[in-house]
């Protein structure tokens, strides 16, 4: 794997690509720029002194060490590395989950990435790179409105990319994680893994892993890829022998659908159906027990009450019944297919995926006005 020759620079330099990603009601999901903070706090002072180097914490050291050891990489340059990073104090903070009983809200939601604005913005991205995304349907089975859909709730077709440093974003949810957070221990082991997946993607392509910047919680591109998506799943879809998702949009539009076929899109099949209750039948809480896993049959859907239309009715895999609360008022039900599910391996959120096909559907209905 190559990256774009602008990245291709010494280890230890400081230079900036921006991107990054804004916190949605559930998961984060698409960019919203932040300005980083100039003051770093530890957990137990009010305040502390500006600019916080890992250097000067043993743990982040040690796993640089083991770092190497495991990668075969240089162990200094790897220590060099992460104990040049920053701590971002605003970060752990982002990553807390809303307060418990706080309503989530899938129609305001839907607003925050369903606008005139976001829309027009779609099918200029559109128009402009139609003989890529259709190159992409064609060769993956993914729709171009689903990739249209994904590049637009994520960084608005790249006009949000954002200004975290990746290199500082990671190092900060490795060693800084909130323990507060009802999941600490499982997402610190995964934020870890990815600065070792960008501290060996660095190296392998010679590339400055402070160099690149993100979302607060490590992603980078047009598409938002984690440093481990960009290791297994992009691709070089110009055909220029590099892949850059920050400034080429053809291979984010190839690499965005590698991904969805990496993850189980089946190529063909609708998202999801329209669905109605039968009270006289319904068994809600057995039918929402798996979440948005798609579980049930189209005829043991709907004997538990949930009366699926024509097409859902001949649905011939698995089906999820998909809640989407609406604050103080009456949630909104879908039946989520196999490739629902697929949408929510890119951010484990059924609002967000119900946000990247209704924008990729809106724009798709703009293009044809």
């Amino acid at each position: 794997m190559t990256l774009a020759p602008a990245f291709r620079l010494p280890i230890c330099a400081a230079t900036a690509i921006a991107i990054t990603l804004i916190a949605t009601l559930s998961l984060p999901a698409s960019a919203s720029s932040k300005k980083q903070s100039k003051t770093a706090v530890s957990g137990n002072a009010a305040s502390a002194k500006a600019h916080v180097l890992y250097a000067s914490r043993p743990e982040a050291l040690q796993f640089a060490d083991d770092l190497a050891a495991r990668r075969g990489l240089d162990r200094e340059r790897v220590r060099q590395a992460i104990g040049q990073a920053q701590f971002l104090p605003q970060v752990p903070r982002l990553m807390l989950p809303p307060p418990k009983g706080t309503p989530k809200n899938w129609r305001a939601y839907r607003a925050r990435f369903i606008d005139p604005v976001r829309i027009q913005a779609g099918v200029r991205f559109w128009n402009e790179h139609r003989a890529a995304l259709e190159r992409a349907e064609r060769e993956f089975g993914v729709p171009a409105e689903i990739i249209v859909g994904i590049i637009g709730v994520e960084t608005v077709y790249g006009q949000q990319m954002g200004n975290f440093r990746v290199m500082d974003a990671l190092a900060t949810l490795s060693f800084d994680f909130p323990s507060a957070h009802p999941r600490a221990a499982e997402r610190v082991e995964f934020f870890r893994r990815e600065l070792e997946q960008l501290l060996s993607l660095a190296d392998r392509s010679n590339i400055d892993p402070f160099a690149l910047r993100g979302s607060y919680a490590g992603a980078m591109g047009l598409g938002q890829f984690m440093p481990s998506s960009w290791v297994r799943y992009a691709i070089d879809f110009d055909g220029d022998g590099r892949i850059d998702l920050f400034r080429s949009p053809v291979d984010a539009i190839g690499s965005v659908a590698n991904y969805f076929i990496a993850h189980g899109w089946i190529p063909g099949m609708p998202t999801h159906y329209a669905v109605q209750f039968d009270p006289a039948r319904l068994q809600l809480d057995d039918l929402l027990a798996p979440d948005i896993l798609p579980t049930f049959s189209a005829p043991s859907l709907q004997a538990k009450g949930a009366v699926l239309d024509a097409a859902g009715a001949r649905h011939t895999g698995s089906l999820a019944l998909v809640e989407l609360q609406n604050g103080g008022d009456a949630p909104s039900y879908v039946a989520g297919t196999e490739n629902f599910y697929a949408i929510t391996r890119y951010n484990w959120s059924s609002y967000y995926a119900m946000a990247v096909i209704e924008l990729g559907a809106e724009v798709a209905a703009a293009r044809a006005r």
